[in-house]
């Protein structure tokens, strides 16, 4: 029996939070975190956090969730060298070693869904919770100019 790839749609709520938090108006750091609704295989919104200053507080949270697979969305405040600020959204995906095949397949299925319904550009895809540091977001950013 060979497992079919299961995309998941994006729970309504949802898609209208991503679209507020787009034009959110706030200047401080802030995440909304996904997880997949097996039951209803819907992505859902799992928590909000909207005082994140720090990366560092994504990485606490991401080596707490240890195998789950998880979808981020991070509006991060982001001093350019010439001085400007932007907030880029940052779409993390977070697919840790070691979950279970059939979860892999349902997160990875579903994650473009994700990525075309809330409109996002900067995709990041983490494995390893440790790579994940303010210096490779801004790395990573840093290819955007």
């Amino acid at each position: 029996q060979s497992e079919s790839l299961v995309v998941c749609d994006v729970a309504e709520d949802l898609v209208e939070k991503l679209r507020k938090f787009r034009f959110r108006k706030e200047t401080n750091n802030a995440a909304i975190i996904m997880k997949i609704d097996k039951d209803k295989q819907l992505v859902v919104l799992d928590e909000e956090h909207e005082v994140w200053s720090y990366p560092t507080k994504i990485i606490d949270f991401l080596v707490s969730l240890t195998s789950e697979k998880t979808f981020i969305v991070y509006s991060y405040k982001y001093q350019h060298e010439d001085g400007r600020v932007s907030y880029p959204l940052c779409f993390i995906f977070s697919s840790p070693v070691g979950c279970k095949p059939e979860q892999q397949m349902m997160y990875a299925g579903s994650k473009n869904k994700l990525v075309q319904t809330a409109e996002l550009t900067k995709v990041f895809e983490i494995r390893n919770t440790e790579d994940l540091t303010e210096e490779w977001l801004r790395e990573k950013l840093g290819f955007f100019h």
